[in-house]
């Protein structure tokens, strides 16, 4: 298992968007997988804090991670930064009630392990959502920063991959889960399976049909929203000319349609700040349909990187001075 990055903050790009729908996709398919086979019950708060070693790792953080996050916690009996850090995140893990589990690695006994992790000292703590690893923080953080990051990693979860966590059952014997009843596919599953289909074969136009679909009939589905969202961003550029477009909106700085097109590219080359930053200033120095145009567009990147990320509030804050 080579460990991969994943952005928690809302950047954008053109392979993170598709890894994010087909980690989701998987994770709901070994969910299903699960609930077919009897998996998925209630589990003793003694489950949600685990030993992992390299054996182990497949099944214990891979596949739990489909249904909760995993959050990851390097350690080892000499570091007396380990000492401090881990009793707190094991009392989290619980106080947190199945919102995430907690695997903790020996990493004197399982040097691969840090080696894929690409661990340079410890503590050190990483998370696996929906198979995708991602860093946290390194080092004995104070209890705040901790519950931040792992407020943001559940939130995460939950929106982007429809990760709720594990049912807990302060009575259960560690180990043991009482078989859950399969739930069935929603009406709008298979519409957005197809979405995510599309973009699999690189279809961006079918995947914005299948969003489209799904809304019409439940304007309010958040997951079409988003998907449509990032379908449509990424097909406005996916025939762009990087180089000319940012030429032709550093000569033209009043040129509204200049703006917007080099904006997209800034959002799908990760630069959040940037995108909105531009847009932002053409609504400052334009008028009527113009300013109209880059002020629909700013407000169809906020959708793409997600409401709740607080470069789009600082951004709508920003806007409100420029409109008013």
């Amino acid at each position: 298992m080579q460990p991969r990055n994943m952005s928690m903050s809302g950047v954008v790009d053109l392979a993170a968007v598709k890894a994010a729908q087909e980690a989701k996709s998987k994770a709901e398919q070994a969910r299903a997988q699960a609930a077919r086979q009897g998996g998925g019950g209630a589990v003793s708060p003694a489950d949600l804090v685990i030993d992992v070693d390299e054996a182990g790792f497949e099944n214990d953080v891979l596949q739990r991670s489909t249904e909760v996050p995993v959050v990851i916690d390097f350690w080892a009996e000499w570091c007396q930064p380990c000492k401090q850090l881990s009793p707190v995140l094991e009392r989290l893990a619980v106080e947190y009630n199945g919102r995430f589990v907690l695997a903790k690695i020996d990493v004197d006994a399982n040097q691969m392990l840090m080696q894929q992790f690409g661990v340079q000292g410890i503590p050190a703590v990483f998370a696996v959502v929906a198979g995708q690893a991602l860093p946290l923080f390194q080092g004995a953080a104070p209890e705040a920063q901790i519950r931040g990051t792992l407020d943001q990693l559940v939130q995460v979860a939950e929106q982007r991959f429809g990760l709720t966590g594990l049912t807990v059952d302060p009575d259960a014997q560690p180990g043991s889960a009482e078989p859950a009843p399969q739930v069935p596919a929603g009406p709008y599953d298979h519409l957005l399976e197809a979405a995510v289909q599309a973009l699999d074969a690189g279809d961006l136009g079918g995947a914005v049909q299948a969003y489209k679909n799904v809304l019409s009939d439940d304007p309010g589905n958040t997951e079409a929203k988003l998907g449509l969202a990032q379908a449509e961003l990424l097909q406005r550029v996916q025939d762009a000319d990087p180089q000319q477009v940012r030429k032709t909106a550093a000569e033209n700085p009043l040129d509204v349609p200049a703006q917007i097109a080099a904006a997209d590219l800034d959002l799908v080359g990760g630069h959040v700040e940037d995108a909105f930053g531009r847009l932002i200033d053409t609504v400052q120095r334009t008028a009527g349909d113009d300013r109209d145009a880059a002020r629909l567009r700013l407000l169809e990147l906020f959708e793409v990187v997600g409401a709740e990320d607080p470069r789009v509030t600082a951004a709508r804050r920003a806007l409100a001075r420029a409109l008013f």
